[in-house]
């Protein structure tokens, strides 16, 4: 019996929960219960010849225009009861019991016309009743019955009128349900229309581990060191406590795209064995005022609940830009008002026992400094672009599943990718792995590392891209006075390899040998100045002309040499004076920090550092003009050549060192006019 009350019934803590559906279904209900009573009566349509019929028969008691759009024809009751035409209005619906109810309804188009229409067929009725002799007594009863002209109403539509007004409420209140259900697609139910405040960040605790480890973070060993022994903290923070140490309350992240920040987070949360928060800078940001600084709160409080734990805010910059930058929303801006929450929550009145924060970004020079201090990022890791050292670890994580040749050197692969980070890497083994998969072998091999490098770097090889001799010509000797300058220079970084084959948008592409260096002197950045402008200055030395091709030489040359006049006090005219702005304040300004006076002079010593190099450029091809022809022709001859062929050419460089150096890829922007 109870099993039985328990269907019928639900248990208290077993009953459904409410659901917004119930409203839309008790609307439907009480629509369709309205349209029942309002059109359930035994009302019938008509048409005039039918209409008409009745009037002449003497069976219509009146008719009654109902707001100049319908009319009602009530039938006299004797007839209702003694014609059997009018049987199917003897019994009346629910609703509509009531005996002074019409029996039919005409829709009338124009009064005008049913009026006239009434009137005629009166007066061809009587006449007809005179043409047959009818007695004037039978006559003038007709003519006293007819319903003419008929009587008029005037009824409200109450709910219509009530209709009209509700349903433009209800299309308002439908389209907010659509975008509310809309915005909280992807956000884990936190966007719903009374979880829009509610924090988007997702939680990794005991019930959902990540599975990455340290281990698994290859390169960055200073990172982790100083990342780890937040980890450590966590473990075993009496550890620490004990000597009167305090948890560092935050560590910023701060590194170029691709060095493996996220990675490291995704390491801390597999390794620290606490609850874990990840959120993006940018699900603060919304289209509604408050709804960010509100999903910080609830942020913050979630991790109370849970502490000790770690909040990690991936791209920070997005909520972190330094307050009062933008002069056109001002300081009332819904990116500042969240950055003030998060700056309360961190480190304000309350305390925060137990939460750690982590935030990566690659703009930190962006980020305010109230958000930078000690008490809220006690500490600023630097995650910067590998070594050499670095880059065979990274290698040799993303080379374990891939099916390699035995004979493939990690060192070699190392050494052919300075300046690359560890996403780079990533992508120039998966690169290798679709290149070999399209040549049909079974392993892997060292040549095709190196095409996957050609390709990330200089794009996609064009060998049918329609180039005309001359222009091959020009592009060739092109590459040559740049091969050329770079080889003769001591401080220029040399040629390795260059090709004429068309890469991506570039029509040629240069790979160089550069020095590593941590500080540059003039010498060294005039000699590359010269070398870029090599280019240039061969087309001029052998055509007489120069072509649009150092658009991309042009380029970097201006800004290197305004560098070294307005950055780095290379400049004799303006001296030992540095314009850079480490902080970022001038970002948004109008005016230049130096006057109209200085900007001519560090305009005019810009435009002598570009032209010295390029008339140095011209010196140096000229009196080598015989070498640089037998270049450019074996270049055109092969599309492609090496470092061997530079140095039968050439011969040695006497700056060049014992030991193996590193190579980069440089494509040259060669482009048609």
């Amino acid at each position: 019996m109870a099993d039985k009350l328990n269907k019928i019934i639900p248990p208290k803590g077993k009953r459904p929960k409410f659901s917004f559906y119930w409203i839309y279904a008790i609307l439907a209900i009480v629509f369709i219960a309205l349209q029942y009573f309002n059109y359930s009566s035994p009302l019938k349509e008509t048409n005039w010849p039918q209409l008409e019929a009745m009037l002449i028969k003497q069976d219509v008691e009146k008719i009654v225009i109902i707001n100049k759009e319908k009319a009602e024809i009530y039938i006299k009751k004797e007839k209702l009861k003694t014609d059997s035409a009018y049987k199917e209005f003897t019994k009346r619906t629910f609703g509509n019991n009531s005996a002074n109810n019409p029996e039919f309804f005409l829709q009338v188009g124009s009064l005008e016309i049913f009026y006239g229409l009434l009137k005629d067929a009166r007066e061809n009725e009587i006449s007809k009743m005179r043409n047959d002799s009818l007695p004037i007594a039978q006559i003038m009863a007709f003519q006293k019955q007819y319903p003419y002209p008929p009587s008029t109403d005037k009824r409200p539509d109450y709910f219509g009128d009530i209709f009209s007004y509700i349903l433009p409420i209800l299309i308002l209140v439908g389209a907010w349900f659509l975008i509310m259900r809309f915005m909280s697609k992807g956000g884990g139910g936190a966007g719903q229309m009374f979880n829009i405040g509610k924090s988007k960040a997702q939680l990794f605790d005991k019930d959902t581990s990540v599975s990455i480890t340290f281990n698994d973070v290859a390169g960055l060993e200073e990172a982790k060191v100083e990342i780890m022994e937040i980890v450590d903290f966590l473990k075993n923070p009496s550890k620490y406590t004990n000597l009167g140490g305090k948890i560092p309350k935050g560590a910023l992240l701060v590194g170029p795209p691709g060095t493996g920040k996220t990675l490291l987070a995704k390491a801390v949360a597999g390794e620290a064995k606490v609850p874990f928060f990840s959120i993006s800078g940018s699900d603060f940001v919304e289209m509604f005022v408050g709804v960010g600084a509100s999903r910080v709160r609830d942020l913050f409080r979630q991790a109370k609940e849970k502490a000790p734990c770690i909040i990690f805010i991936d791209e920070i910059d997005a909520i972190g830009r330094a307050r009062g930058r933008n002069a056109i929303t001002g300081a009332n801006d819904e990116r500042e008002n969240t950055l003030n929450q998060l700056l309360t929550e961190m480190d304000g009145f309350g305390t925060n026992a137990g939460v750690i924060i982590l935030a990566a970004t690659n703009r930190a020079d962006i980020l305010d400094r109230a958000l930078m201090r000690a008490g809220r990022f006690d500490r600023q890791i630097n995650v910067e672009l590998p070594d050499l050292e670095e880059r065979k670890a990274i290698f040799k994580v993303h080379l374990k599943p891939l099916k390699l040749d035995p004979g493939l050197d990690v060192d070699f692969l190392a050494k052919q990718t300075p300046g690359f980070s560890g996403a780079d890497i990533a992508n120039v083994c998966n690169e290798s792995a679709l290149i070999a998969a399209r040549k049909n072998k079974i392993i892997i091999e060292k040549q095709d590392f190196l095409d996957a490098i050609d390709r990330i770097i200089g794009g996609l090889e064009k060998r049918n891209k329609i180039i005309s001799l001359h222009e091959k010509t020009v592009i060739a000797f092109h590459e040559s006075g740049h091969a050329t300058t770079s080889w003769l220079l001591e401080y220029a970084h040399p040629l390795v390899k260059v090709t004429i084959v068309p890469r991506g948008k570039a029509l040629g592409a240069a790979w160089y040998l550069p020095e590593e260096r941590q500080i540059t002197t003039y010498e060294q950045m005039f000699d590359e100045i010269t070398s870029a402008m090599g280019g240039r200055a061969a087309e001029e030395i052998v055509f007489g002309k120069v072509s649009t091709g150092a658009l991309n030489d042009l380029e970097k040359v201006s800004k290197q040499a305004y560098a070294m006049v307005v950055y780095f006090g290379l400049n004799s005219e303006i001296g030992n004076i540095s314009f850079y702005d480490s902080t970022g304040q001038n970002e948004y300004a109008f005016q230049k920090p130096y006057s109209e006076k200085t900007a001519e002079i560090i305009d005019m010593e810009v435009r002598k550092i570009v032209e010295a190099g390029y008339h140095r450029a011209k010196h140096i091809l000229t009196e080598n003009k015989d070498k640089l022809e037998l270049l450019a022709n074996l270049l055109l001859e092969r599309e492609v050549i090496f470092r061997e062929d530079l140095e039968v050419i050439f011969g040695k460089r006497p700056w060049d060192k014992e030991e193996e150096k590193k190579i980069v890829t440089i494509p040259v922007d060669v482009k048609k006019s």
